[in-house]
């Protein structure tokens, strides 16, 4: 009789123990649901003031740079920046600078050129290309004046182009010349004896593989590289010749064309530059023009954007996958 008691009263426990599990589990589902709710909308929104900050990023920088326009002078001096490396693909690549150079004569209201630079040089093509059209622009355009102003450096291939110049001014302080030709490698014969690696090349000429740092050099293949880079030497020097003419000093010095640096101190008695001075100084006393305009091409707003961007999102992903980099405690 007991028994038969107990037994109903314990399967009336074991249904309320389900029923609360079950209650429990929607409550925790419903949770879980809501949590995902609340993140595809936080999500949704993100990605809408993304949307709102990108499209206000190109909508206004045209309306800025109109407002700039309309704030400027009847006549002003244009600048154009050429900073670093001189090479294809870099902000200081011969497109670039050569579309900002012909920006700069065909407006009306350019009353003279600064070609602000700040270069160690860089490829001698690229040098050329500019060198070259400075001239022909120059041609065209003989009232408008170009100046090339050194900053920190201007030298080898920066001081290539600015030759081509009617006037160079520097800082006293600034680096000027390395009128020379380099090409650099490094040689790992030794290192592969001594691993005991065995190098294979193969080639359909017999000088192909001539610059392969695995390989040991021959005389003749050295013999051969330095009459390239000799050719080269000389016509940057033919170039700097006929830029400067007679304002050279001593066209015969025995290192003035041996890629050396020299001051704008030192550089302005031996004629490599025509006076001390910076951007600022020669808009407002040699071209009369004081404003200065930017004709440097620059980057797109979405190529900013995308870099920030980029940075951004690399920042973040080391940080979650715990690369830190050093800090001061």
């Amino acid at each position: 009789m007991t028994d038969e008691w107990k037994a109903p009263a314990k399967a009336s426990a074991d249904d309320g123990d389900e029923k609360s599990w079950k209650l429990l589990e929607k409550t925790l589902l419903a949770g879980v649901q809501e949590q995902r709710r609340s993140r595809r909308w936080g999500i949704f929104f993100k990605l809408l003031t993304f949307v709102y900050l990108f499209v206000a990023l190109i909508l206004f920088t045209p309306l800025m740079d109109m407002e700039k326009s309309a704030t400027r002078g009847p006549n002003y001096t244009a600048l154009i920046d050429v900073t670093g490396m001189i090479a294809d693909k870099e902000p200081a690549s011969a497109d670039n600078i050569v579309g900002s150079l012909r920006a700069a004569f065909e407006d009306k209201k350019v009353k003279g050129v600064i070609l602000r630079i700040n270069s160690p040089g860089g490829s001698p093509v690229q040098s050329g290309y500019v060198y070259d059209e400075i001239k022909r622009l120059r041609g065209l355009h003989p009232d408008t004046k170009l100046y090339a102003v050194i900053s920190d450096l201007g030298a080898s291939g920066a001081y290539y182009i600015a030759s081509a110049a009617d006037q160079i001014y520097a800082d006293k302080a600034s680096l000027v010349g390395s009128i020379g030709v380099t090409a650099a490698g490094y040689g790992f014969v030794g290192t592969m004896d001594k691993l005991g690696v065995e190098r294979r090349t193969y080639t359909s000429g017999e000088h192909k593989a001539f610059l392969d740092p695995f390989q040991p050099q021959k005389p003749d293949e050295t013999a051969f590289w330095q009459t390239v880079l000799d050719t080269t030497h000389k016509q940057f020097i033919n170039s700097v010749k006929q830029g400067r003419g007679d304002r050279l000093k001593d066209k015969e010095h025995p290192e003035l064309f041996s890629g050396l640096v020299w001051s704008g101190e030192q550089a302005l008695p031996l004629g490599l530059i025509d006076g001390l001075g910076n951007a600022s100084s020669v808009a407002r006393d040699v071209i009369g023009e004081k404003e200065l305009v930017d004709f440097t091409v620059q980057e797109s707003p979405f190529d900013r954007f995308s870099k920030k961007l980029g940075a951004s999102v690399a920042e973040q992903l080391a940080m979650w996958m715990g690369f830190h980099g050093p800090s001061l405690r």
